[in-house]
């Protein structure tokens, strides 16, 4: 009789005294995280900073973001850097699950805490008198920054309005905030006036409306105006047209650049639609499993994409008057960010591997003095840094 193979155990199987093990890890790991950032009257030494480069509104240095789960820590923003120029769109685009939107949060401090926490790397943010860094600023100080010099639009208006507080009472809420100086009077004439602003004919009759009385699109632009009302040195939009149709869509996109040109803001743009980032954006943040994988300006990516996932990206989409049998897909799936190889994390669904992708994790290539790249394949087509 043949002898029965031996049984493996599950990669995904933890036996319960390891889970506990995990467990108590990450109650220490995220207990002094949390004992860091809720220090009070900290001295501003410790988080006052410079930029690298003084045009920059914000520059990602070497990011590291992780969540901290019973089965292990996941890596989801990992080694991320890259810039925001004032006055300019910065497209950051790739797959759900690459890290767009944990890369926006970190610089808000809006992870899910405990679990998620910045573990390490730096966020410089220039807020036009001084420069903080945004990994080391308590949560006290980081209120006054958050709303006021930063704002978010969030990918979902439905879920971002309070259901049960008019319009006006959350538009208000922002300047009682941010601008403690103004009356009740006051705020409410500014607030009608940024739903004005935002291209809102009826914004008396919105201002007392409950959210649920406003279309989609409607909602969309009172987060704009909420977002706009202090106006902020940088705007993070995070997929804000996902869930409206293509004419509004275009309409929110048309009014986001125009409003940004009139109150001289930066706008952090996350998406996965390449139409909208081409649109919009000045410069294109490409990242894949945590990391940066290329980014240079709108025309180096579009007109020379030169990573295998951002070649793969551009072929995924649909070009009008172009008709195909099957629309191109990229195979494979994006390896488990509990356990991530230690070679390049695009390796295993990649078309055109090299001699050299089985080795260490590529470091970045420069193309141009803008255009970067993640990939063995420019290792000898390499310029000189700038």
């Amino acid at each position: 009789m043949p002898k029965e193979p031996k049984k493996t155990k599950s990669l995904n199987y933890l036996s319960a005294r390891e889970s506990a093990r995990i467990t108590r890890e990450n109650r220490r790991i995220t207990g002094a995280f949390e004992k860091q950032l809720k220090r009070r009257n900290v001295p501003e030494s410790e988080y006052l900073t410079k930029m690298r480069d003084p045009d920059n509104v914000v520059e990602f240095d070497d990011l590291h973001a992780h969540f901290f789960t019973d089965i292990g820590t996941v890596r989801a923003v990992d080694g991320v850097s890259f810039d925001v120029p004032r006055g300019k769109t910065v497209g950051v685009v790739g797959e759900s699950g690459c890290g767009k939107s944990v890369t926006s949060l970190s610089l808000m401090q809006l992870l899910q805490r405990p679990q998620g926490q910045i573990v390490s790397g730096a966020i410089r943010f220039n807020d036009g008198a001084r420069v903080i860094d945004v990994t080391k600023t308590p949560l006290q100080k980081m209120r006054a920054i958050r709303g006021g010099k930063i704002s978010m639009i969030f990918q979902e208006p439905m879920t971002s309005l309070n259901p049960v507080f008019r319009v006006g009472k959350q538009m208000d809420e922002v300047f009682e905030l941010h601008e403690k100086h103004l009356g009740k009077d006051e705020r409410r004439e500014r607030s009608v006036e940024m739903l004005k602003m935002v291209g809102i004919a009826n914004s008396e009759g919105v201002y007392s409306m409950y959210p649920h009385e406003l279309s989609g699109g409607m909602r969309q632009r009172v987060m704009i105006a909420m977002a706009l009302s202090c106006k902020p040195s940088l705007i993070i939009a995070d997929e804000p047209t996902t869930a409206l149709d293509v004419t509004i869509q275009a309409q929110i996109l048309d009014q986001l650049r125009q409003l940004k040109d009139k109150i001289n803001s930066s706008i952090m743009l996350i998406t996965h639609d390449l139409g909208v980032i081409a649109e919009m954006a000045d410069y294109v943040v490409v990242m894949y499993a945590g990391k940066v994988v290329e980014k240079g300006t709108s025309v180096e990516v579009f007109s020379n994409p030169s990573h295998p996932y951002t070649i793969g990206l551009l072929n995924s989409k649909p070009v009008v008057n172009k008709k195909v049998d099957r629309l191109y897909s990229i195979p494979g799936k994006v390896p488990n960010p509990i356990e991530m190889p230690d070679y390049c994390y695009f390796k295993d669904r990649c078309e055109m591997t090299v001699e050299g992708c089985g080795g260490a994790y590529p470091r970045q290539y420069n193309l141009s003095s803008t255009h970067v790249v993640s990939c063995y394949r420019f290792a000898d087509k390499e310029v000189a840094a700038p």
